[in-house]
């Protein structure tokens, strides 16, 4: 999209979260539930800030960014106010301290390690974090997460460190060519996240399913997100420069 100009890329954000807006309520009264119970987030990967704030003028509440420097650099030129911003991507141990306080959620805890480094920080600035337990869904090698069979494990001993609270699960799902491949891999998220969520746990809340991006979000949606995570498909292909 760098050749269009900026009204007319602003014109197609807007009308590219209509079209959205309208799948996500499609897909949520399809799998019987409220369109207002799914929410949407925007991911502002490479995306310039006057894009990100056209989104938020046209009722986005939600972002998600995938790197930490890229959030802190934006962060004062975006207008937050009523809008809830989120780490998605990989978070490295000695970018913590630089994040906590500057997100409601970080998406991406996919280590015990990371887990501790993140209470941490957020004790010692007298806040407590939400996280989100990344599972590697589709068990690729070039994904992180934790295994669906380590998963319950794992978030009993998170769910024990001072500083955060355990809000739900997140995945990146695999690219699959068929509708029921995917839908499967969706459906097993959903599994994990009603059985860990009916063992009503301390500092364990399944309030969040984040799963789906712009190729699969309706797919998700059919099988219990209640979290989608759409950058593409709102502000067009990315620029990388």
């Amino acid at each position: 999209m760098e050749w269009l100009s900026d009204n007319e890329r602003f014109s197609a954000i807007e009308e590219n979260l209509k079209y959205i807006n309208s799948d996500i309520s499609e897909a949520a009264i399809k799998s019987g539930r409220n369109p207002s119970n799914v929410r949407l987030m925007a991911v502002t990967k490479t995306v310039e800030s006057r894009f990100i704030n056209y989104a938020l003028s046209c009722g986005v509440n939600l972002i998600g960014e995938n790197k930490v420097q890229e959030l802190l650099l934006k962060e004062p030129e975006l207008n937050l106010n009523g809008c809830e911003a989120h780490l998605i991507g990989h978070l490295q141990s000695n970018k913590v301290k630089k994040i906590v306080g500057h997100v409601h959620t970080i998406q991406s805890v996919d280590s015990v390690s990371i887990a501790k480094e993140i209470g941490k920080r957020s004790t010692e600035s007298g806040i407590i974090t939400k996280v989100l337990l990344e599972v590697n869904a589709g068990s690729e090698d070039s994904k992180f997460g934790f295994s669906g069979e380590e998963l319950f494990e794992r978030a009993c001993e998170i769910s024990e460190i001072n500083g955060i609270s355990i809000d739900g699960l997140m995945c990146v799902a695999p690219i699959c060519e068929k509708e029921a491949e995917i839908r499967s891999i969706f459906s097993n998220m959903h599994r994990m996240f009603i059985d860990i969520g009916a063992k009503k746990l301390d500092n364990i809340s399944m309030n969040v399913l984040s799963m789906g991006m712009s190729g699969d979000y309706k797919y998700a949606i059919l099988e219990g997100a209640n979290l989608v995570r759409v950058g593409s498909a709102i502000f067009g292909a990315r620029i990388y420069r």
